[in-house]
């Protein structure tokens, strides 16, 4: 049985006498672990909320120090602070906050080697990362290791928010699919971002926290909250768990460049797609494979092409391809960034289809391309 001490019951007062929440959510945020990861933009404004909620145990992960371009954005961080390790800052005025929360550090960069005994202590994971490898060995792990993972991620004017793995619901694989290509990425060094922004998504991450740990509202778990900043609009896009994806064995070993390691394969065509405009323009009986999702082709896709998700690839002998489509057909496969539409060309190589081409960096080359 938890009790609250005088001084806590003063400083959550507003949540104690909230109807639908009270003592009961209140005590479940003080059994509470949360495991963020990254101390940055997203990682900040959620770090404040959580603790100041009253969540009992938090852990920070995150290797980098406070630098002057942090301060645009990351708002746990003043210019006294530059040069120093972000954990410990966190840590110091964090506890200033709450006293009551206990705040652990971990001043490292996580990886496949570290990420069981750092996630061992907590439930659900906080993921402010910035860059795919880091996304996708999260999620992984956190399949392994049946953690809820909270997602949330920026980009220039837009965010999103989604919760994986909650109550057998969809994982971050089953809406991003693998790893884009290096050729897709921007360094996130060279990314610009409007300064409010992750304060809004990171204020959204701790909100879905909140409601997991509570069990208050309707949780993001097969929805994922896609907001534009510019026009202040948003929209909820919902999608579904896709087993083979879903499903993990052991950790990915993804370079820092998000490209899966040991996946070439020679046989399989790459092309750009000023390559793909010039085989269509010149014989018309190419087939396009569109092998993303269903909202994915709903927001745009390339006309004409067939539609076939990458899941329905995890069954190679049951694959619907059109029946005018034979093991001598040209077949151009793509996807969001080429490295769905790579496992679908080497699938069906492996059925006997020869003439295969990989639209290398998929629909965001396409349409910088067209830009």
């Amino acid at each position: 049985m938890i009790d609250f001490s005088p001084t806590e019951i003063e400083h959550y007062q507003r949540h104690l006498s909230l109807s639908g929440f009270g003592e009961i959510a209140q005590k479940r945020l003080k059994e509470a672990k949360v495991l963020v990861v990254g101390a940055g933009g997203l990682g900040s404004p959620a770090l404040k909320y959580l603790v100041a909620a009253g969540v009992g145990r938090i852990g920070i992960v995150d290797d980098d120090r406070v630098e002057k371009s942090n301060l645009q954005r990351q708002i746990l961080f003043d210019c006294k602070d530059v040069g120093k390790s972000k954990t410990k800052v966190a840590i110091s005025k964090l506890s200033e906050m709450n006293p009551h929360v206990k705040l652990e550090s971990f001043p490292v960069r996580i990886n496949a080697q570290n990420i069981e005994s750092i996630f061992h202590n907590y439930s659900i994971v906080l993921d402010g990362s910035d860059n795919f490898a880091t996304r996708f060995l999260i999620n992984d792990a956190c399949v392994l290791f049946d953690k809820i993972l909270i997602h949330g991620s920026i980009f220039e004017f837009t965010g999103q928010v989604s919760v994986f793995n909650f109550l057998g619901g969809p994982t971050y694989r089953c809406l991003f699919g693998e790893p884009p290509t290096d050729k897709a990425l921007s360094p996130c060094s060279e990314v610009g971002v409007l300064g409010v922004l992750p304060g809004l998504i990171g204020t959204m991450m701790a909100t879905e926290t909140i409601k997991v740990i509570t069990g208050i509202g309707d949780v993001l778990s097969g929805k994922l909250w896609l907001y534009d900043a510019l026009s202040q609009q948003s929209r909820i896009i919902k999608f579904e768990r896709n087993l083979s994806f879903s499903e993990v064995k052991n950790l990915s070993v993804i370079d820092s460049n998000c490209k899966l390691m040991n996946r070439e394969n020679s046989t399989i065509s790459e092309i750009s797609p000023s390559q793909m405009k010039s085989m269509l323009k010149a014989d018309n009986s190419h087939w396009v494979l569109d092998v993303r999702e269903n909202w994915e082709r709903e927001i745009q896709c390339i006309e004409p092409s067939t539609h076939i998700p990458l899941g329905e690839f995890s069954d190679p002998e049951n694959i619907k391809l059109p029946k005018e489509i034979s093991k001598n057909s040209s077949i151009i496969i793509y996807c969001k960034a080429g490295v769905r539409s790579r496992t679908a060309c080497e699938v069906l190589f492996s059925l006997g289809y020869k003439n295969l081409f990989n639209l290398s960096g998929g629909m965001i080359e396409w349409e910088e391309d067209n830009s």
